[in-house]
C-alpha cells in the first residue's frame, strides 16, 4: 500500500473482496480497480469515480481525487462492519440507520452509547478496553477529512497492539468509566444520510 513506490491504491476495498484461506488468513481479491497512487510532490491522482456505494471515501466520491487515505476510509468501514455486525449499506434497517457510517458517527460522541455499536451476537462477551481501542481506530479511519486519517501502516500497528492484549473472550466486560484520553476521537457527523459514493456535506 503506502510502502510501495509508487503506492498502490486498491480503490474497491470492501468485505466481499476479502477472502479467507484454510488458516483464516485474509487475502484481498479483485484488483480490477486498483490504481497506482501519486508520485513525487503530487498529493493525489485524479480518476473517474469507481468503487462500491457505502465504502467510498467522501473526497473521492465528490472530486475523483484518489489518495492512499481513500483506502484507509474504506478499511474503516469494513472494520465497523466487524465491530457492529452490520452491513455498510442495509436497506432493512430503520431510516437513519441504513448507512453504517452515518449511523455510527454520532455514537462516537457519547461513551454511554459505545456498547450499542457492538454486534449483539457477542452477547456482551468482550473486554470494554478492547472495544474503546477498536472504536478509536475505526473513528480515525472514517474521518471526513483525508488528512486526519492515519496511514494504513499506523492502523496495522494499532491493530497489532490490540490483537496482542491477550483478552479472554469468556470474561465478562468491565463496564467502567473511561477517561477522555481513552475515548475515541469523534468524527464529525455528515448532514447527508447517504454516504459512500455520493455527495457529502
Amino acid at each position: 500500500h503506502d510502502k510501495a513506490n509508487p503506492p498502490v491504491i486498491y480503490r474497491d476495498f470492501k468485505s466481499s473482496n476479502i477472502l479467507l484461506d484454510e488458516g483464516f488468513q485474509p487475502k484481498l481479491s479483485d484488483f480490477g480497480l486498483a490504481k497506482l497512487g501519486p508520485t513525487g510532490d503530487k498529493s493525489h491522482v485524479s480518476t473517474r469515480v469507481m468503487g462500491t456505494y457505502g465504502y467510498c471515501a467522501p473526497e473521492y466520491a465528490m472530486t475523483g481525487q484518489l489518495t492512499v487515505k481513500s483506502d484507509v476510509y474504506s478499511f474503516g468501514v469494513v472494520f465497523l462492519e466487524l465491530i457492529t455486525g452490520r452491513k455498510a449499506i442495509d436497506s432493512t434497517q430503520p431510516h437513519g440507520q441504513q448507512n453504517l457510517v452515518t449511523w455510527a458517527r454520532p455514537l462516537f460522541n457519547d461513551r454511554r452509547k459505545f456498547t450499542s455499536l457492538v454486534d449483539p451476537r457477542l452477547e456482551g462477551r468482550y473486554p470494554m478496553r478492547g472495544l474503546y481501542q477498536a472504536l478509536a481506530v475505526a473513528s480515525m479511519c472514517i474521518q471526513e477529512q483525508a488528512a486526519a486519517r492515519p496511514l494504513i501502516a499506523d492502523v496495522v500497528t494499532a491493530l497489532s497492539y490490540l490483537a496482542n492484549q491477550g483478552y479472554d473472550p469468556t470474561t465478562a466486560p468491565a463496564h467502567n468509566i473511561i477517561s477522555s484520553k481513552e475515548r475515541p476521537k469523534a468524527a464529525r457527523p455528515s448532514k447527508n444520510d447517504e454516504g459512500g459514493c455520493s455527495r457529502w456535506d
